[in-house]
């Protein structure tokens, strides 16, 4: 149950970004209308949730937005997706391959590049999985340690 919320958040906050959503009730009818069946009631939970604001679009309306900047709420969110959806951690080199549900290889990635690690590089999500890139070479294997630890 934990991560088709997770998805349901990755999916709000998708359809957040490519339309303008003015109510809960437009945000209630998109997610119907990509598969995803929900009461309007769980979606005010889920607005709380993502910390989403109202964001001023003109000509007198506002639709919903993620917050600015990113609080303590945003960064808990973020670790919590990332504790529930990713599925293993491996390293070759300097790279190291996050394996996670299905569909939330976007939200696990933005939970590391939220991490701030200097020693992560550059991070690329898939559908099931998430590359990182490791500077220098010899600190993958602690990198993939810390990435385990954050699930406990």
């Amino acid at each position: 149950m934990a991560g088709m919320k997770a998805l349901r958040h990755m999916k709000i906050l998708d359809l957040i970004d490519r339309d303008i959503i003015e109510t809960q009730e437009d945000l209630t009818a998109r997610l119907g209308e990509e598969g995803v069946k929900v009461t309007q009631a769980t979606v005010s939970r889920d607005i709380k949730e993502l910390g989403l604001v109202k964001a001023a679009v003109g000509d007198g309306r506002n639709r919903y937005a993620p917050p600015e900047e990113p609080g303590p709420e945003a960064a808990e969110r973020l670790l919590r997706i990332f504790r529930e959806c990713m599925v293993r951690v491996e390293s070759s080199g300097n790279l190291l391959v996050v394996s996670t549900l299905t569909a939330t290889a976007d939200a696990v990635c933005e939970a590391i590049d939220g991490l701030g690690w200097r020693e992560i590089i550059g991070t690329m999500a898939g559908e099931r999985t998430v590359f990182l890139v490791v500077k220098p070479p010899e600190a993958a294997e602690e990198v993939r340690r810390r990435l385990e630890g954050l699930l406990a």
